[in-house]
């Protein structure tokens, strides 16, 4: 018999918090759900989860403190922030405490269980036990998710390493709807925001630049994309 991946919801408005529930578990998943924050994170950080999914204001603590927490306690968790508004600060604030992803309010829930479907599967997908060089000064170990960055130690996500994998791969530039596809295993990107990869791209080079600023790794290309280069 397989077992369902398992989903944690939480969310405090009851009626979207049924909705999704009902909308997980058609779709094959187990779910647990929390309304408050605090019990969400206990929640979240005592069980094992295929994918935890976050809306942002919540009672007691935020969806962003939430998933801070988390981040700190597990690099590989799957994490989806529900926010309730599609601006560039939301979307930030949620990425740089560790998301992996993002839907804002109103949220298609096709959309929706897309996003998880493909963070679940891909999360079932990490490289085996090896090390990416970029140069003398960064490495990252694509196991651990854990790297040396001119002497800094770095923590990266899941999310970050297999970006960083792929674009080393390509050895090419790979435009954002390519990331889409081929990291976030997307099937249709026409409609899908891709700040998110600018985001995640932006997220990186402070990890692995000098210089963030002026890249020599993590290079831009007008109108093509992002390449990865080995120094």
């Amino acid at each position: 018999m397989t077992t369902k991946p398992k989903l944690l919801i939480v969310e405090d408005e009851p009626i979207i918090l049924m909705g999704l529930t009902d909308l997980f578990v058609f779709h094959g998943y187990e779910v647990e759900s929390e309304s408050d924050g605090k019990k969400g994170l206990s929640k979240g950080l005592e069980g094992e989860y295929a994918c935890i999914i976050l809306d942002v204001m919540l009672p007691s603590i935020s969806g962003f403190e939430i998933c801070n927490a988390l981040r700190q306690h597990s690099l590989s968790q799957p994490i989806i922030m529900l926010t309730a508004k599609n601006t560039e600060e939301d979307i930030i604030n949620g990425l740089t405490h560790g998301a992996d992803d993002y839907v804002a309010k109103p949220f298609s829930t096709s959309e929706l269980v897309l996003r998880v479907n493909a963070l679940v599967r891909r999360s079932g997908c990490t490289a085996t036990d090896k090390t990416l060089a970029l140069s003398p000064n960064v490495s990252i170990c694509t196991q651990t998710l854990m790297g040396l960055s001119y002497q800094h130690e770095i923590k990266y996500t899941r999310r970050e390493v297999e970006i960083l994998m792929y674009l080393l791969r390509q050895n090419k530039p790979v435009s954002r709807e390519e990331l889409l596809k081929e990291v976030w295993d997307y099937k249709n990107t026409c409609d899908l925001d891709t700040r998110t990869v600018d985001i995640h791209i932006a997220k990186i080079r402070k990890k692995i630049e000098s210089d963030p600023k002026s890249p020599k790794h993590l290079v831009t290309h007008r109108g093509e994309g992002y390449q990865l280069f080995v120094i």
